[in-house]
């Protein structure tokens, strides 16, 4: 007998990959893992917000989530623009020598 994929189970994913994300951007010194832990964090809020919308039986849900991914996408062409002139730069992408901005 299958059982059915319940919204329970959307939940437990997207807690999963917060967890994942969290520990990804607390843990790592690579600022390209971080940016990626960013994105899984991100992919976990677009979970949530489609589970609940189809468990509410609004749309709102889905749209909302269609903005997330289109700011995850110029978030992502802005940072990996920003990580190649700071390669240029300093010749390193660890996010423990940067310090562009002391004085």
């Amino acid at each position: 007998m299958l059982h059915p994929i319940t919204n329970a189970h959307f939940l437990v994913l997207s807690a999963a990959l917060l967890l994942i994300g969290t520990i990804g951007v607390l843990t790592r010194r690579n600022m390209v893992v971080i940016l990626m832990s960013i994105e899984l964090i991100l992919n976990a809020v677009n979970i949530n917000l489609v589970t609940f919308s189809r468990h509410f039986g609004d749309v709102h849900g889905q749209i909302f989530a269609i903005f997330v991914i289109t700011v995850a996408a110029a978030e992502t062409a802005v940072g990996l623009g920003i990580l190649i002139a700071l390669f240029r730069n300093r010749e390193t992408v660890l996010a423990d020598e940067v310090d562009l901005l002391k004085w």
